[in-house]
């Protein structure tokens, strides 16, 4: 992780939005927009993005930290989202699945990318998975 996250994100936004999303990082990457569980004010985030058929999942690891991300705790509070993707921005709702429907969801995520199960190994938490559904 670098050491100044929020100047790092602040970059790769710019950049995501100035190529349009083009080779902006070696994973699928998106940008998500929510709204500040306190304040009120859009917050927009960088993150890898998981395909599954017509839906996108992320993923709330925050690099195993021991608690989620600030992102997360935003669309929980308010699950209406905007989701910016190369040549596509569009409207959703951020759908947090629980219980065999997390799980299944995990480990199909865990099988394509492994890093997150070794995110998961480091906390206590369970790490959120996130459906984003385009409204």
């Amino acid at each position: 992780m670098p050491d100044d996250v929020g100047a790092y994100n602040r970059q790769l936004i710019a950049q995501f939005r100035e190529t349009n999303g083009e080779a902006v990082e070696d994973r699928p990457l998106l940008l998500l927009t929510t709204t500040g569980a306190r304040t009120g004010r859009e917050h927009t985030a960088p993150m890898m993005y998981i395909r599954d058929g017509d839906r996108l999942m992320v993923v709330a690891s925050n690099a195993g930290a021991p608690a989620h991300p600030a992102w997360f705790h935003n669309l929980v509070a308010n699950p209406r989202v905007t989701v910016e993707l190369p040549g596509d921005t569009f409207a959703a709702t951020a759908v947090v699945p629980s219980g065999q429907s997390r799980d299944s969801l995990f480990a199909g995520i865990v099988e394509q990318y492994p890093f997150f199960a070794e995110h998961q190994a480091k906390v206590d938490r369970q790490i959120p998975v996130v459906v984003l559904e385009r409204a």
